[in-house]
């Protein structure tokens, strides 16, 4: 049985991609589709706010993207659906802007929902950004990785990493010059530094994984 076997595909519930203008929407709503699942990209808080679970993707640049989500007046909404116990997904850049700020953007305040900072990936004499498929050592135990095989790999493009105030809701590092951060989870938030629409097959479990998820 292949990582996607033995899920129950459960009832259709709406995923809502935000988009603020920035990150890879169609790729995740494309993976998402592939899953069967019922998905809307879109920048509407009425949408976001009653939709069953919520992605936040991102690529790009960490002051631009939090520049767009408060252009968008999407801040709000990101942090009442998190309040609210919606089950939350952030991709990539989307995992940064969780946290309160970022070394990328000296003075730009993140949503400040993760306790922590964004900073520079430490790795001498490797190359910065780290854009390479990585292996991830899981910790704890997030419903994101159920069935995975140990030692996943997948694809990653970054060149930050964050590192939370409370270093138990990291659930997932990878080695490059070091440990660095790339899934971090409490609750109902959840996240991940890599790509998991680019990640093959290990990526679509993850995110039916988070499809299946209770609210």
């Amino acid at each position: 049985m292949g990582l996607l076997g033995g899920l129950d595909s459960g009832g259709w519930q709406m995923i809502a991609i935000i988009d603020y203008g920035m990150g890879n929407l169609y790729s995740v709503e494309k993976a998402f589709t592939r899953l069967d699942a019922e998905v809307v990209v879109t920048s509407d808080p009425n949408v976001i706010a009653w939709s069953d679970k919520v992605v936040l993707p991102g690529v790009g640049a960490f002051g631009d993207c939090m520049y767009n989500l408060r252009e968008y007046g999407l801040v709000r909404i990101i942090q009442a659906v998190v309040e609210r116990g919606t089950p939350f997904l952030g991709i990539c850049l989307g995992l940064q802007l969780l946290f309160e700020g970022s070394e990328e953007a000296p003075g730009v305040a993140g949503l400040g929902i993760i306790p922590g900072m964004v900073r520079k990936i430490d790795a001498p004499g490797l190359k910065i950004p780290h854009m390479s498929w990585n292996s991830l050592e899981l910790r704890g135990s997030s419903p994101l990785f159920v069935g995975l095989p140990p030692e996943p790999y997948v694809y990653f493009v970054h060149s930050y990493h964050a590192v939370p105030t409370d270093p138990k809701v990291i659930t997932a590092v990878a080695e490059y010059g070091g440990p660095v951060t790339a899934a971090v989870g409490c609750g109902n938030i959840h996240a991940v530094q890599f790509h998991p629409e680019k990640s093959g097959e290990v990526g679509l479990r993850i995110l039916q994984n988070f499809k299946e998820l209770a609210e």
